[in-house]
């Protein structure tokens, strides 16, 4: 199917746009072969089942109703994938990344869809009372906010070094008939040398909506507002 067409439209931007058509179905192409390859990875590695540290909604510094939960109890399903968002917030991040917040944003708009197919969680190093302050501040009330500053899972996923600083990351698991859980996949937004921050951008469709306009993205970055 052609693009719309105006009534002014010159021969050379006919041209320019029909080839930019073909390289975005190119580009579609591609991206579903990459996604066939990560779902064809061969089988991961069993994990620890990682304790995590869970609170209510209107939890607030000095309260104490908080639970532990353990990465297994995470999986609702035997069958199901758990998704794991890694939140820059905690130790050395003292202030709450705002590029994490704007993807949590998102997730917190389609949190409900995803959970017809995946379990989620976002994951921070900051203690449950500040995490949760933060999450009403930003309106996010369908999500699983837990903290794991006492445990080794983000170091040993790679979103934390030995000196507690903090990086995003997202982690898919799996949970096997005998209750062995798996490491399937992470990805990092440094994907290499020369990509600081490109390597998860398709968690987040702003990137994508500024990609369509003149400008680009530019240097534009997100704040906490």
């Amino acid at each position: 199917m052609r693009h719309t067409r105006l009534a002014d439209e010159s021969t050379d931007y006919l041209d320019a746009r029909e080839a930019l058509r073909l390289a975005e179905i190119d580009l579609m192409r591609h991206r579903e072969k990459v996604a066939a390859q990560r779902r064809a990875l061969p089988q991961g590695p069993p994990v620890d089942d990682y304790v995590f540290i869970e609170g209510p909604a209107d939890l607030d510094a000095g309260d104490t109703p908080v639970r532990e939960v353990t990465l297994s109890e995470l999986f609702t399903a035997p069958d199901r994938p758990l998704i794991v968002y890694h939140f820059m917030y905690g130790k050395l991040q003292t202030d709450p990344c705002p590029m994490c917040t704007m993807w949590i944003d998102g997730f917190n708009g389609i949190a409900h869809h995803i959970s017809r197919n995946a379990d989620f969680a976002v994951a921070a190093a900051a203690d449950v009372p500040t995490l949760r302050q933060h999450a009403r501040n930003r309106g996010w009330h369908r999500l699983r906010l837990l903290s794991c500053g006492d445990s080794t899972f983000k170091y040993d996923l790679g979103s934390e070094d030995k000196d507690g600083e903090q990086d995003s990351t997202v982690s898919v698991f799996t949970r096997d008939g005998d209750g062995t859980i798996r490491h399937f996949y992470s990805t990092h937004p440094r994907m290499a040398d020369d990509i600081d921050e490109r390597g998860i951008d398709l968690l987040a469709p702003v990137w994508h909506l500024l990609d369509l306009t003149p400008q680009g993205r530019g240097d534009w970055y997100p704040i906490i507002d």
